[in-house]
Formats: C-alpha cells, sequence, structure tokens
C-alpha cells in the first residue's frame, strides 16, 4: 500500500393521441437490435416501481425460470393491481430492466432478500433502469448532468419537452412522436426520475443532492467492469453522469470503497489497478450485503 501516489481506497384529441401512442409501443415491441438504439415511448407506461420491483424479487424463485416465475406472479397477482393489463405492463417493463441476464437477476433477487439497505438498492435499480432506456439515460447523462455542472437546479418541463422535440426532429426516436406523445413522455421521463430521487418536487422539479451510497457504487463499478477493462477507463465511464459524479468524486468513491475493503483500488501515477473480491455478479452481490455500510 502507497502512503501519497498509491491511497487507499381534450377528449377526441386525447382519443386520436392515444392510439398514435398505442402504435408507436407496437412498433417497439418489432424492432429488431440495430434499432435498439432509438427512443422509445415506453417510459410513459412505467415510472420508477420501486416497491414493486422489490416485491418481484421478494418473490422470485431461482429454480423457475424468467418465464415460468413472471406466469406465476401474473397468476397470483402478487402486486395488487386493478387489471391484468398493468400487470402485463409491469412485468415487460421489469423484464426489459432487471431480467436480460440470468446473472443480474440473481444478484437482485440476492440483494432484496437479504435487506440490502433501500437506499443502497433503489440506486442500483434506478442505473439498471437507466442502462435499459436510452431515453431516459441520455436525458440525465446529456441534460440534467450539463444543467448541474452548471449549477443549475430547477427542471422545466417546457426545457426537457423543448429538447425531446428537436430529438424526434432529428430521427432518434421508433417513430414520429405527436406533440401529445412528446409531452406525456416528458411527464414520464420526469415523474420517474423524481421516483429515482434525481429530480425533488411534485410539481415544479429541481435537481436532488446527488447520492450514491459506496456499496452502490461498488455494485455499478463490477458491472461496468465488463466493458471498462482498465481502471482508467472505468474511473472515465461516462456512466457516472447518471449520478453527476465527476471524475474526483468517482475517484473518491474507489478509496471508500477500498477501506471498507469493497474492492481493491490502486493508483501509483498513470498507472491504476482495480480488483474485486469475486468473480461472478452474485458472488459480489454476498460480498456487497455482508459488508453493507
Amino acid at each position: 500500500m502507497k502512503t501519497d501516489a498509491c491511497l487507499p481506497f381534450a377528449a377526441v384529441a386525447r382519443n386520436e393521441n392515444s392510439q398514435s401512442t398505442a402504435r408507436e409501443e407496437q412498433a417497439y415491441s418489432a424492432i429488431t437490435e440495430s434499432e435498439r438504439s432509438l427512443y422509445t415511448s415506453r417510459i410513459i407506461k412505467a415510472g420508477g416501481l420501486l416497491a414493486d420491483t422489490t416485491t418481484l424479487f421478494e418473490n422470485w424463485d431461482e429454480s423457475e425460470s424468467t418465464r415460468e416465475n413472471l406466469d406465476r406472479l401474473q397468476r397470483e397477482n402478487i402486486f395488487g393491481k386493478a387489471s391484468r393489463s398493468r400487470i402485463s405492463d409491469i412485468l415487460a417493463i421489469f423484464r426489459q430492466r432487471y431480467l436480460q441476464d440470468e446473472s443480474t437477476t440473481k444478484a437482485l433477487a440476492f440483494l432484496v432478500k437479504n435487506r440490502f439497505p433501500k437506499s443502497a438498492l433503489d440506486r442500483v435499480f434506478y442505473f439498471y433502469s437507466a442502462q435499459s432506456d436510452r431515453l431516459l439515460h441520455d436525458v440525465v447523462t446529456e441534460v440534467l448532468a450539463d444543467f448541474y455542472a452548471r449549477g443549475r437546479t430547477e427542471v422545466r418541463i417546457d426545457d426537457i419537452q423543448r429538447i425531446i422535440t428537436q430529438w424526434v426532429r432529428e430521427g432518434k426516436t421508433t417513430a414520429r412522436w405527436s406533440e401529445y406523445t412528446i409531452r406525456r413522455v416528458t411527464q414520464g421521463l420526469l415523474a420517474t426520475l423524481r421516483d429515482f430521487g434525481v429530480l425533488q418536487g411534485a410539481t415544479n422539479k429541481r435537481l436532488a443532492p446527488p447520492s450514491l451510497p459506496v456499496t452502490s457504487f461498488a455494485y455499478i463499478a463490477f458491472y461496468l467492469r465488463g466493458a471498462q477493462a482498465s481502471g482508467e477507463r472505468l474511473i472515465q465511464s461516462k456512466e457516472w453522469a447518471l449520478f453527476f459524479l465527476s471524475t474526483t468524486d468517482v475517484e473518491r468513491l474507489f478509496i471508500e470503497a477500498h477501506q471498507h475493503r469493497l474492492l481493491e483500488y490502486y493508483a501509483a501515477g498513470p498507472v491504476i489497478r482495480i480488483t474485486f473480491p469475486s468473480e461472478s455478479l452474485e458472488d459480489y452481490a454476498r460480498v456487497i450485503s455482508e459488508r453493507a455500510i
């Protein structure tokens, strides 16, 4: 361990536009892998769903397949929803966010069942939600992160709607959205970000103070290391903008994670080495759960 260079660590209009939105949603389900970089309007039916997400993983049975779990959860209506269509919507969102790979599903189920702190768990749910929805991701990393860097805290719906309208004009969406759909998407985005604690305020939205518990940080760092092999690239990852973190902030959190024995972080000049005490995401979930701060 070094001491200095190496630190520890209207009704008609509404009906018409609702049909437009439905067509856009149908279009999404048929898109190819190469089209997944386009923005979708799925956020209209989403939200943070934090309590429902916890319920999902509390009732997850690892002896069953994903399809078997989803069929059982829908049949038993453990979420207490009034309609089967709403349950179907929610399960589709969960599949998109958390059920794309077995290691993530197992890790999240373990964290939930072992009472991982809610404040830390919610940050992890937010991260996965942003990874699965490019529009949600880019509104934060390209718009709100810029607001934060410039010291602006007020987030006006008209400003976000104007930006999304421009993205529609640039062909970044799966369909040509109507003004009504753009408004609903904007409202859905801001409500979701409020649910996840990125924004505050019921009517007048503003940026919430950034918060990322060190255990959440370590879990996300482990997840990101698959795409960012080197320590320097991991520190410089653009995904940290989801939490409005500067490079200095990221380095500080790596040091803190090292001090809590969540990982090993060594820096000597331009050489940065970051190692983790586990090879799989599920095993690492056990580590951070045992050492939860």
